[in-house]
């Protein structure tokens, strides 16, 4: 293997692995009472941020706003990010994880269980890597004294 494969090889590796980084970052911001400024910081200028459950935001400002909200919504949350498969293509990447959430939410701290898709896009700006697009689909949403056997979506509060 020539030298240059070497580094391209090594290039890539580096590059998943960034973006793992920037994903346990991205987690471990909402985590900490979702800190709103530190988790718009990782998304590009023109970013989108979606749920099916919580809306569509569009640009950093905008994210930022839901964020500051955030904590209102889920009063305590730890973010699992499961089974990436992330492909990059030079200067962009995709990413599917699967999220496993306990947390807990409304006025009355109920206890839940969520779990769903994130399918993302990243993209490099001066050498580091940002969010693009995140979009997040909910599997589960459910008490957690009930699981999710018979009622797979729950009213949150």
């Amino acid at each position: 293997m020539s030298l240059e494969a070497l580094e391209k090889r090594v290039r890539a590796l580096e590059d998943v692995e960034a973006i793992r980084n920037l994903k346990a970052t991205y987690a471990g911001y909402c985590d900490d009472n979702y800190d709103a400024d530190r988790i718009a910081e990782l998304f590009v200028e023109d970013a989108v941020w979606e749920s099916s459950e919580l809306g569509r935001f569009e640009g950093r400002e905008a994210i930022r706003q839901f964020f500051r909200r955030a904590s209102e919504i889920y009063t305590f949350a730890i973010h699992y990010s499961l089974n990436s498969r992330i492909q990059v293509h030079g200067d962009t990447a995709t990413a599917r994880w699967y999220l496993f959430m306990p947390c807990t939410v409304g006025e009355g701290d109920r206890a839940m269980w969520r779990a769903g898709i994130d399918d993302e896009e990243y993209v490099r700006v001066d050498g580091r890597w940002m969010f693009k697009h995140k979009r997040a689909t909910g599997l589960f949403n459910t008490p957690f004294d009930e699981g999710w056997a018979d009622n797979r979506f729950a009213q949150s509060s």
